[in-house]
């Protein structure tokens, strides 16, 4: 019945769930007196330090789409999926130097609320409900399906459903008790996942070193890793020719080499990093210099994520093809769990309960910011103005479980077809439908005073039209030699255009677009948000962070370029 996990792997686990909860509690009764103080409860306003702050913003991101998903990547492309994380760092470091002392500048508590004080109520309010929509049945169910599979097949493969429930009910307990406990449990969360992730990478490597002849040794087996697969080891995918495999053009459209660089990769990432409630929530009731460097130590910790999600992929991939693994079940997405069965007992424990952080501490995130978001633009504003402090408390906390009903609901039996998909494409490429839209709406909200509220709404709206046309139909209208012979035969009988492609075109239409839309309608009011030069200004120690970063970024590309 417990083929996969022993005593004392369980064992493990139940001293992580105790520590976290005790801790979450402890933290919870220290802010008991400010119980029904709504910036406090949905925002920990003025009490994160910069690790905390940091830390969370990793927990929150790092979770099974990264665990089982970039590991699936990485058995299935190899290195060049780092990008994501590497690419996150330098655009922690724009998000810290340009947007957030925007936000902090102009008392932005919400994405909605930066889209009523730059634009109109009108657009605060579609985004609002779009976001809540979105949060709910494409990022909360995906970590909720994929967490529970991964650890369902650990756990025996009969307890789907009640691991579903039991993450579920364990993120809830942590979210009730607001933003501050979220954040300061991520703290621990965060050591367990990185710890946990770290010994998972190292007894891959040594496995691989030892079916290799090489003995108990993880640097002998990264050469191995690198002798076996070298085309894994390199951060670019060629571009396919007419003799290409269908392998080669499936890698081509999952990441299209230098082309991804250009636009898909940037925008993912500053949207999510720039504009995503679920993220800057950590650092809105931060002070200025404070909220950076937090943002910069998570940039510096993004450096490590790659090591801990991507390289079990890899030895993965290396000991399948050498037929030291016989099965991937569920495909790609199976290596992270297939690298765990090689775990002795206990430390197997210790991955679960990693990979367990991972999963609970981005579903407490993400709930905390859809009960922000509805409680703060849309309840408190067009159902109950009235609502005092507790009130919205107590709707913040009926919000955060409904959303997690909701989640569970849609995933019970995999509703949305996540595992059809792939958990880490699915999340990618259904979020970059809407990604391009967002991101023009936001950047040239931010830095150009011309842009209008129509133009933001045609832009937001235009930029998910676009992408749905360049990722659905564009091959088939226009023929698979168009488009800059982007589009490549999908192996289904069709041709598709990798959706990096995808973003950029929509959002360089979408950028054009509401430049013209701007400029035919009535210039906005200069004073609707603020902006100077000294809230762009860095401190020293500011800058020498953002040196190490992109130094230390400039090197590893360098190395495997």
């Amino acid at each position: 019945m417990n083929q996969h996990l022993a005593f004392a792997d369980y064992a493990v686990f139940i001293i992580y769930f105790i520590v976290v909860s005790t801790y979450g509690y402890t933290v919870y009764r220290k802010r008991e007196k400010n119980e029904h103080d709504a910036k406090a409860y949905f925002l920990a306003e003025g009490t994160l330090t910069w690790w905390a702050i940091g830390a969370s913003l990793i927990a929150s991101n790092i979770s099974a789409e990264q665990f089982i998903g970039m590991s699936g990547e990485g058995f299935f492309l190899g290195i060049a999926v780092a990008a994501y994380e590497w690419i996150a760092a330098i655009s922690l470091i724009v998000v810290a130097v340009w947007f957030i002392p925007v936000y902090l500048k102009n008392k932005i508590y919400t994405m909605p609320q930066f889209l009523k004080t730059r634009y109109n109520e009108s657009t605060a309010l579609i985004m609002a409900v779009f976001w809540l929509f979105l949060y709910v049945f494409v990022n909360l169910t995906s970590i909720l399906y994929l967490g529970a599979v991964a650890i369902n097949g650990l756990a025996g493969g009969e307890y789907l459903h009640a691991i579903m429930i039991g993450l579920a009910v364990f993120a809830l307990v942590i979210s009730l008790g607001g933003m501050k406990v979220v954040a300061y449990t991520d703290v621990i969360q965060v050591a367990v996942l990185i710890i946990g992730g770290l010994v998972t990478s190292y007894i891959a490597l040594t496995t691989v070193g030892e079916y290799f002849g090489f003995g108990h040794d993880a640097i002998a087996g990264f050469k191995v890793l690198m002798r076996e697969a070298p085309e894994h080891f390199k951060m670019i995918i060629p571009k396919p020719t007419a003799a290409s495999s269908q392998n080669d053009i499936n890698k081509y459209l999952t990441f299209p080499g230098i082309l991804s660089y250009l636009a898909g990769i940037w925008i993912i990432n500053l949207n999510y990093w720039g504009c995503n409630q679920y993220i800057t929530q950590r650092a809105l009731g931060a002070d200025l210099q404070t909220a950076r460097t937090g943002i910069l130590f998570a940039g510096i910790l993004k450096l490590f994520m790659p090591l801990i999600v991507m390289l079990p992929g890899i030895a993965a991939y290396v000991l399948y093809e050498n037929g030291h693994l016989p099965q991937l079940v569920g495909g790609k997405d199976g290596a992270y769990s297939a690298v765990l069965t090689f775990l002795p007992t206990g430390l197997k424990g210790l991955s679960v309960a990693a990979l367990t952080a991972a999963i609970v501490a981005s579903l407490a995130g993400k709930v905390n910011s859809i009960s922000t978001i509805y409680t703060l633009d849309v309840h408190k504003k067009y159902i109950q103005k009235d609502a005092s402090d507790r009130g919205q408390v107590n709707i913040g906390r009926y919000a955060v479980f409904a959303a997690m009903l909701l989640a569970v609901l849609f995933t019970w039996n995999d509703v949305l077809g996540i595992g059809g998909v792939g958990g880490f494409t699915y999340i990618q490429k259904y979020t970059g439908f809407i990604s391009p839209g967002v991101f023009a709406m936001f950047f040239l909200g931010m830095f150009w005073k011309r842009t209008t509220g129509t133009a933001a709404i045609v832009g937001v709206i235009s930029g998910f039209l676009l992408s749905v046309l360049f990722n659905e139909f564009a091959p088939a209208l226009f023929g698979n030699e168009t488009l800059l012979y982007t589009a490549y035969a999908n192996g289904k009988g069709g041709f598709e255009i990798p959706f990096h492609i995808c973003m950029g075109l929509s959002f360089v239409i979408t950028i054009l677009l509401m430049i013209v839309i701007s400029f035919a309608g009535p210039k906005v009011n200069p004073k609707a948000f603020e902006l100077d030069t000294e809230m762009f200004k860095l401190k020293p120690q500011t800058t020498v962070l953002i040196v190490i970063l992109v130094l230390t970024i400039f090197a590893l590309y360098a190395k495997f370029w």
